[in-house]
């Protein structure tokens, strides 16, 4: 290694640590990279971010104690020049969104890590971002269409888990009359036929995780 060129230092955010040792064996045979700390969930990442302020952070979106979105808030909260590279399985524009909202400097899919890891990282010490072509013709696709709320997602969630709208009523402590008025308005949103291609819809954008 040649100990004359600048090192990116690098946190590992990641709750399995096969995933963890994967990453580092990708930037083990990178000169100008080291990995410094790693960390298991949004928790951890937040204290070993402060101990260790790396240059560039990857960080896992679904996680145990903190998820991913959290703890990219935080961390920007307390250190607005951080710069993180969400790592994810996950290809939704919605969450991609998110993160990118919460500060996140990237957004890379875990099953393009081999081709586009190194190349993510340097573009995000950079100073710059870092979002896949195809994630990034969705969130333009979508960029005028209205979000969500909170209530609205917890009724697509219970559609997908197969209650009938009277069902989803009595789970949320709302009349039928209201989750019907929700589910049009989801539709709507959503631009889906029925139903069911509104569940298909939010877990294909990343609104659902199953």
């Amino acid at each position: 290694m040649n100990s004359a060129l600048p090192q990116v230092r690098l946190l590992l955010v990641d709750d399995h640590p096969l995933m963890r040792e994967g990453i580092a064996a990708v930037l083990q045979g990178q000169p100008d990279m080291v990995v410094v700390g790693e960390a298991a969930n949004g928790v951890e990442a937040v204290e070993r971010y402060g101990e260790l302020r790396p240059d560039v952070t990857l960080m896992d979106l679904q996680m145990p104690r903190m998820d991913g979105l959290d703890a990219i808030q935080l961390i920007r909260g307390k250190w607005p020049d951080a710069r993180l590279l969400v790592l994810t399985t996950y290809r939704g524009d919605i969450q991609a969104w998110r993160a990118l909202k919460e500060g996140a400097a990237g957004y890379l899919v875990k099953t393009t890590l081999r081709s586009s890891l190194v190349e993510a990282i340097r573009t995000v010490h950079a100073g710059n971002r870092w979002v896949p072509s195809d994630i990034a013709v969705d969130l333009a696709r979508h960029a005028g269409d209205e979000m969500l709320t909170e209530r609205e997602i917890e009724v697509v969630r219970c559609i997908a888990l197969g209650h009938s709208n009277r069902e989803i009523g009595a789970l949320l402590s709302v009349t039928e009359d209201t989750i019907k008025a929700r589910v049009k308005s989801i539709l709507l949103k959503l631009h889906a036929r029925d139903r069911t291609h509104a569940v298909t819809i939010s877990l294909q954008r990343g609104l659902l995780q199953l």
